[in-house]
């Protein structure tokens, strides 16, 4: 899947609700015809920037810039309202490893949490049917454009308009459910949908957590190792801030330690931080994962039991376990 903007044909353009950095990216018009293009940085104060481009542009050089950009293998913004980046298209190759993980078998349901313009869901359809396949999105305007792309390649999977925090319990239960959108810990309502054995993939700090399910109060998995950046699930908040007063900036620029700042962000202090990476062989994010028990929920390295944990979602409740350096 090399490929984005192609659900049947160049134009039908995008993948799903999630961003990565965005090296590339593109606003849809008031029509919402799909568009890419370059990002780029404010003269003045930094800030990111869209193109508008679109397949139907009059000018041919402005079109062959949208057909580069929506083939790159790189993310798209794909609807920006009032300057805020409202949904984008992953790099493709990440959506690929993701839909690898997500190791979908013959007969699963499953259930996309964050529509986008429809490609995620059209792969999911081609591969498992139409019938098997929910994508779900909080914007009706995200949904009726990602229900017409979908058609006009020929998939009609189930695209419903409601809170992704919330799931779609119409079609439960779920074999799988995959995010493309952050969250700052797992929604009750998405372990309730699913059956016993089932796997959700979701964003979750900078990584992807695979969870488990037991039931519906009980799941359990690692992070994938490869890290994700997605823009946060609709209505949830903005995730917290990762603090880096106190800290030298070597350990900055290593990837792995800037995940743990922000998967322990309100629940640990960033020296603390720094020096359980040190003391522990500065750990990638395979080595951590996260338990659900009932309302609890924590984050831990190598242990659901072991010394290290702390809570998902904002400070409060469960205190962290920390051995001592």
């Amino acid at each position: 899947m090399g490929a984005v903007g192609a659900v049947g044909a160049p134009g039908a353009a995008g993948t799903t609700g999630a961003a990565g950095t965005p090296a590339t990216a593109g606003a849809a018009n008031a029509s919402g015809r799909e568009t890419a293009g370059a990002a780029r940085a404010g003269a003045a104060h930094g800030t990111v920037g869209y193109t508008r481009l679109w397949r139907d542009d009059p000018h041919p050089l402005r079109r062959a810039r949208w057909l580069v950009g929506a083939y790159a293998n790189a993310p798209l913004a794909t609807r920006v309202r009032d300057g805020e980046l409202i949904t984008s298209s992953s790099q493709p190759s990440l959506m690929a490893r993701m839909l690898q993980a997500l190791q979908v078998r013959d007969g699963d349901r499953v259930l996309e949490i964050g529509a986008g313009t429809g490609y995620n869901a059209a792969l999911l359809a081609h591969r498992l049917g139409d019938t098997q396949v929910t994508t779900l999105d909080l914007d009706p305007e995200i949904t009726e454009a990602a229900r017409n792309h979908l058609a006009a390649a020929g998939f009609r999977p189930a695209v419903v308009t409601g809170d992704g925090a919330r799931g779609c319990p119409l079609h439960a239960p779920y074999d799988r459910i995959i995010a493309t959108c952050a969250v700052a810990s797992i929604p009750s309502a998405w372990l309730g949908q699913c059956r016993p054995g089932a796997l959700i993939l979701t964003p979750l700090a900078t990584g992807l957590i695979a969870l488990r399910v037991a039931d519906a109060r009980h799941a359990e998995g690692h992070f994938l190792a490869m890290p994700a950046y997605f823009v946060p699930l609709r209505g949830s908040g903005p995730p917290p801030q990762a603090p880096t007063h106190g800290l030298p900036s070597r350990p900055l620029l290593d990837d792995s330690f800037r995940f743990l700042l922000n998967v322990a962000a309100g629940h640990m202090e960033p020296v603390e931080a720094l020096a359980l990476w040190e003391h522990e062989g500065r750990p990638g994010r395979e080595r951590y994962g996260v338990t659900v028990r009932g309302e609890r929920q924590w984050v831990w390295l190598d242990d659901p039991e072991g010394a290290y944990g702390w809570p998902l979602g904002p400070p409060g409740g469960l205190q962290p376990r920390l051995q001592p350096f």
